[in-house]
């Protein structure tokens, strides 16, 4: 029997992969009637490329590409939507053993700490007399680059004076710390974990401590294909969503690292995986760390495109010179994400969701109970040096970033 939706999906090999991973194989998106084709890419170039072409209608994707797509900042330059999140955190920031050896010896804290770690980082760099480390991530416009930058620059490290940052694949980072091209990356899982395992590298904080909560892939979607299919796009949010619930229940998390596992997913051992999902991760030298919420499928509105994580993103771009900033940016990167569209897809479900788009990152201390019923939790979303970005004055975050 045909189903009533055929959509394809593009993904990267990557653990935040899952959510889409569980959707197809666990029978979520066959439940809403759709046929969903997921074909693995290597770089998220590929990625952006293919949506623009519409040989993909929807595409597991960097927070911030959408929103530089729509900018006009990338070609080939689909007009695209983020109509649903993927889950929150899942990065690391990963060095080299030597590198981390003299990390330690400068204070870096065994916790992972993002203040701690920076300011030994930064000691090290100084110590260095003017040899500049080298940092890989993903794509100029990720999450990656912009989370390792904003640990950097508040720790008194310059980005673009002190260290160079590069861009490569994800699964080239650990083999190109072997090599010694590179020093350290920020990426994704599970190639922090394979990195530690077999590079001998080593964690030096992670994506939950430098911004607690934070954004990382999105459901990206090409907007043509979104206007002529609004109930196929309905049907594949209802079916992520409930996907999303089964891969943060723990009981499913060693069958999810074996759905991952398999070739046409992340082709990696379980043992690369499993860390991830469950928050103990290697963190190198054969010790290991629970960290909390290292990795959110569905908890904390994990789904929900935040118009404030795209307007923090905006703020990044803005900051390190991709964009200039003007009202009309602005205005384009609120638009791109579509929190209306995941309200109204996931009515029929009768999920908990915020009442407003937009939040004040970095205010929530604590875990929250949000909404008059209280069956939300928000938070703790705190940026590890105290920073606090309200999304109603965007031109007053501008203005303090350009004078730090």
């Amino acid at each position: 029997m045909t189903s009533s939706h055929q959509i394809t999906a593009g993904f990267l090999p990557l653990l935040d992969s899952a959510i889409l991973v569980a959707a197809k194989e666990k029978g979520f998106a066959a439940e809403q009637d759709i046929e969903l084709r997921l074909v693995r890419e290597r770089s998220w170039a590929t990625i952006r490329d293919r949506l623009a072409v519409s040989h993909f209608d929807v595409a597991h994707i960097l927070g911030p590409m959408p929103i530089a797509c729509n900018l006009g900042l990338t070609a080939p330059a689909p007009r695209m939507i983020v109509p649903m999140a993927l889950g929150l955190g899942g990065n690391a920031v990963t060095v080299s053993a030597d590198v981390w050896s003299e990390m330690a010896a400068c204070g870096a804290s065994p916790d992972l700490d993002a203040h701690a770690s920076g300011l030994a980082l930064r000691r090290v760099i100084d110590n260095r007399n003017g040899e500049r480390l080298r940092f890989g991530v993903v794509h100029p416009y990720s999450g990656h680059n912009y989370e390792l930058r904003y640990w950097l620059s508040a720790s008194g490290i310059d980005p673009d004076k002190d260290v160079e940052i590069g861009v490569l694949p994800p699964p080239d980072m650990a083999d190109a710390l072997t090599s010694g091209l590179i020093d350290g990356y920020c990426a994704g899982e599970p190639w922090n974990t394979l990195g530690v395992l077999h590079n001998r590298a080593h964690l030096a904080t992670v994506k939950a401590a430098i911004w607690k909560s934070s954004p990382e892939k999105v459901l990206g979607v090409n907007s043509r294909w979104a206007d002529g299919h609004p109930e196929a796009l309905a049907a594949l949010l209802r079916a992520l969503y409930t996907a999303s619930r089964w891969c943060a229940d723990i009981r499913n998390h060693e069958e999810l690292a074996k759905l991952l596992a398999k070739p046409a997913y992340v082709d990696r051992p379980l043992e690369s995986l499993l860390p991830a999902l469950t928050g103990l991760l290697h963190i190198g030298g054969k010790e290991t760390l629970s960290i909390k919420d290292f990795f959110v499928p569905n908890a904390k509105a994990a789904t929900f495109p935040w118009k404030s994580h795209a307007l923090w993103f905006y703020t990044q771009m803005v900051r390190w010179g991709h964009i200039r900033h003007t009202a009309e940016h602005q205005q384009i990167a609120n638009d791109t994400y579509r929190p209306d569209i995941y309200r109204s897809a996931l009515k029929a479900l009768d999920v908990s969701m915020p009442a407003a788009s937009s939040k004040v990152e970095g205010a929530l201390k604590v875990e929250t109970p949000v909404g008059s019923s209280g069956a939300l939790t928000l938070g703790p979303d705190g940026f590890f040096d105290g920073g606090l970005f309200d999304p109603d004055d965007v031109d007053s975050y501008i203005a303090s970033q350009a004078r730090r």
